[in-house]
């Protein structure tokens, strides 16, 4: 299929395997790749020596299209940016952060640039910015979100009236049918974080994806607003956020709770009393773990057939 995304991008799906933090390493990225979607590396959690090799690895798994996600407010970021310009990456998504701080550079060099927006200020900012497309991400995503807790049913259609950009629909989206609903609300589009996070490939510890399997509706709560609103899986960790909110803590009380390293313990180690485990609502539909090639096929079938239905009910 063709849309404003798949030309873009030059892939064959307009499926964007997200820039997750401890789970988007080039495995994963490669993998998505190579099934026709585009595969993000998640710059977030890399040194930037990690980083490189990342890239490098990248490059020799697979031909296709593949891009990096880059969180500006990261505190070495601009050795990460001088490392995507060595390497001549193409294609850039950037997020928590000012886009027009390094987007000009960005494309003075041929790269696309593309940012994550949660509300229609920042996806003006983004499009003077003079970005290529934006992630508009709803309040069901997993990992940064945005504090207005806007719905991605509401975000998109509000973000289509506001930018001609191409535009790409996250947060909630891990199913075909999922999908087209964004499509239909004006999504060119979509980026899928939570269901590439239970993916053979990705990098998340298996106790972090079992969680995400087992997870139910209700088992996922939206935390530490004060601090970078993060969507958690219920645990002991998120329980002790919970309880210091309600009482009124203060935004250094939760910072010193949340201390350093707490989300590598919880997605990328396994803690799963103590450690920040990140996902999206979506994570109550996702019941196995497979092949990112798989899932990525799975999501172009229910997709498919979803639209047959539309088309089957629009003759009758």
């Amino acid at each position: 299929m063709q849309t404003k995304i798949t030309e873009l991008f030059k892939i064959k799906y307009p499926i964007v395997q997200a820039g997750m933090i401890w789970c988007s390493g080039w495995k994963l990225a490669s993998a998505v790749s190579n099934a026709g979607g585009l595969g993000l590396i998640g710059a977030g959690s890399m040194h930037p020596d990690v980083f490189e090799q990342h890239i490098n690895k990248m490059k020799s798994a697979t031909n296709n299209p593949w891009g990096v996600n880059l969180p500006l407010l990261y505190p070495q970021m601009d050795e990460i940016i001088e490392i995507v310009l060595k390497e001549n990456v193409k294609i850039v998504f950037t997020s928590a952060g000012n886009p027009k701080k390094y987007t000009a550079l960005f494309k003075e060099n041929g790269i696309t640039v593309v940012h994550v927006i949660a509300n229609t200020k920042f996806a003006l900012k983004a499009q003077d910015a003079g970005v290529d497309a934006i992630v508009a991400e709803g309040f069901e995503a997993g990992g940064h979100n945005g504090i207005e807790e806007t719905t991605t049913m509401n975000l998109i259609p509000l973000i289509r009236k506001t930018v001609e950009l191409p535009l790409i629909a996250a947060g909630g989206i891990g199913t075909g049918s999922q999908m087209l609903a964004a499509m239909v609300l004006g999504a060119d589009g979509v980026q899928v974080g939570s269901r590439f996070v239970a993916s053979i490939e990705s990098s998340a510890h298996e106790i972090f994806k079992q969680k995400i399997v087992e997870a139910l509706d209700g088992d996922t709560v939206l935390a530490l607003k004060s601090v970078v609103p993060v969507r958690l899986i219920k645990n002991k960790f998120c329980k002790q956020v919970r309880e210091l909110e309600v009482n009124g803590a203060t935004r250094d009380e939760l910072i010193t709770l949340l201390g350093h390293g707490r989300a590598k313990q919880g997605m990328f180690e396994g803690n799963e009393d103590d450690g920040e485990m990140e996902i999206g609502q979506v994570s109550a539909l996702i019941n196995e773990i497979k092949p990112a090639s798989d899932i990525l096929k799975e999501i172009m079938k229910e997709f498919d057939e979803g639209r047959k239905r539309l088309e089957i009910g629009s003759e009758g």
